[in-house]
């Protein structure tokens, strides 16, 4: 019976690349609870989606000049 061999080396990146990845994880989740606490409540009865939206004609996205209101 053969003696038991060592990891590969594979297996210690594999492992690495995991325990990065699970790293990287914890701190965009830690980022969005922060985002969560630092986000501002809205008023009972208002949509969140919509808050804070300006009613009327907007701004053009893919032009560089702003258009003139028409009057």
């Amino acid at each position: 019976m053969a003696p038991s061999t060592r990891p590969s080396v594979n297996k210690r990146l594999r492992e690495a690349s995991r325990k990065e990845r699970q790293q990287a994880k914890a701190e965009r989740r830690a980022q969005r609870a922060a985002e969560r606490q630092n986000k501002g409540t809205v008023a009972p009865g208002e949509d969140p989606d919509i808050a804070g939206i300006v009613p009327g004609p907007q701004a053009p996205l893919w032009e560089d000049e702003p258009e003139e209101p028409k009057v």
